[in-house]
């Protein structure tokens, strides 16, 4: 993983290219301050303060420059400010005319590539940024390898990601951490998680239950849960391959739901932690299950399978029944759950449904602070009914396609217990195309939000 802890640094007065912060609403008066050099330069540059504009402003002597930054109305409090600037740049190590705040995170994920598998020629070299505030540093440079372990796993082809492999990776996070994991692997699912094991089975790889636990017990409990399928053909319902080419971002819940299970170890939050991912690949073989099947849960409720490409919400169920177990105090699942949603708010906005209005205010307003926002949507009881099977308790997957994002949030509420405070995230993980610090493909989004509620709502009560 890139080393961001070198990308922003403590400043110690060491020499530095300076960043001059220009917003079009403050150039004219940085121009009547600056110098002939800087005005010239400005000038050459046709730079108007626009988000993303770079300027390189001579000085007295070749290495003496300095370089002019515009960014938004919202200034450096838009984290991807600085991210334009940190990938035109040539190496070196760079100070802010302010304090960089919250747009030190894009200075650093814009330095943030995933070369796996790539023959790089990139010589660039780093561009190091300088604050004088710890705290800030600290938290930044977490912040930005939480971003980039969701961007990696989701980015990581399914050849290289299966169930096993992303059972390793929640392993390895929770050794840094000294938590404890307990994986449930192919045919010890079967009695105990059967609705995880029949979607799992077809695969080559076995079907697992990861279950990870840290913290001290006494505190409260913050139980997070991440739909893990590594690849979703569709099975049996098998997809297009227009629909099928994206299908390894389908594990991107379980790649959030890990990337804040880090945030909070990280920050040793007074919680209970744990962590349930269920892991399978939705595969077609011989014995896949089938479009018109009763599948068993772990919570005792039966599912008329209306299609099999309505897998997530199959062994989220399970998750679910089994996170629900030790009564946490609050319970949140991430999932790449449905089209609709996309289809609602696109790709960057993830749908958020709760059965807790405080909670749901709580998550919206600290994605507003953030600028990382949620949208609400709602668990809307005059669609239950859509969920209705004449041969089992409910169908996975309602005909018409109305409401699907609605009518997906109610499935994985039937499995919620009456009085649990709940939130259930609908998330896209991917980004079609690039922005500034934010690359095509894997994406982390609302995971700035949360990370910043539960930090609020439990440091507060320490």
């Amino acid at each position: 993983m890139t080393d961001f802890a070198a990308l922003l640094r403590l400043d110690g007065g060491e020499p530095a290219r300076t960043l001059h912060i220009i917003g079009k609403d403050r150039l004219e008066a940085w121009l009547k301050l600056a110098g002939a050099r800087a005005r010239t330069g400005v000038a050459a540059a046709r730079f108007t303060g626009k988000p993303g504009e770079v300027a390189i402003l001579a000085g007295d002597g070749a290495e003496d420059w300095s370089v002019a930054v515009g960014v938004g109305s919202d200034g450096l409090v838009d984290p991807w400010a600085l991210a334009t600037a940190a990938s035109k740049l040539p190496a070196g190590v760079y100070r802010c005319s302010e304090a960089p705040g919250a747009a030190a995170l894009g200075w650093l994920l814009a330095q943030h590539r995933f070369d796996r598998f790539l023959k790089s020629d990139d010589t660039t070299g780093p561009r190091v940024l300088l604050s004088n505030d710890p705290a800030s540093v600290r938290d930044t440079a977490r912040m930005a390898e939480a971003v980039a372990l969701v961007r990696d796993l989701v980015d990581t082809p399914a050849g290289d990601l299966g169930p096993a492999e992303l059972a390793d990776a929640i392993i390895a996070q929770g050794k840094l951490f000294g938590a404890e994991t307990q994986v449930f692997t192919g045919e010890a699912l079967r009695d105990g998680f059967p609705a995880i094991h029949a979607v799992g089975r077809a695969a080559a790889g076995q079907p697992r239950l990861i279950d990870l636990r840290w913290g001290n017990p006494a505190h409260p409990k913050l139980t997070l849960v991440g739909k893990g399928v590594t690849f979703d053909s569709g099975g049996l319902n098998i997809k297009g391959g227009a629909g099928m080419a994206l299908m390894k971002k389908d594990m991107g819940g379980a790649a959030h739901a890990l990337a804040l299970s880090r945030l909070v170890m990280q920050a040793d939050l007074p919680v209970r932690l744990r962590l349930i991912v269920p892991a399978v690949e939705n595969a077609i073989s011989g014995n896949a299950f089938r479009p018109g099947d009763v599948l068993k849960t772990r919570k005792g409720l039966t599912v008329e399978i209306g299609n099999t490409d309505a897998e997530g919400r199959l062994i989220l169920a399970d998750a679910l029944a089994l996170a629900q177990e030790d009564k946490p105090d609050l319970l949140l699942d991430f999932a790449t759950l449905t089209g609709a949603a996309r289809v609602a708010l696109g790709p960057d906005l993830p749908a958020m449904f709760s059965n807790d209005d405080a909670l749901a205010e709580a998550l919206l307003v600290a994605g507003r602070q953030v600028q990382d926002q949620l949208w609400r949507m709602p668990l809307w009881s005059g669609y239950r009914d859509m969920l209705k099977s004449s041969v089992a308790d409910l169908n996975n997957a309602p005909e018409g396609g109305f409401a699907g994002a609605v009518t997906a949030a109610l499935f994985l509420e039937r499995f919620i217990a009456e009085g649990q405070s709940w939130a259930h995230l609908d998330l896209y993980a991917w980004a079609p195309s690039g922005k500034p610090g934010r690359p095509k493909g894997g994406a982390a989004t609302g995971l700035r939000a949360v990370f910043a509620m539960l930090s609020l709502r439990f440091l507060t009560h320490v």
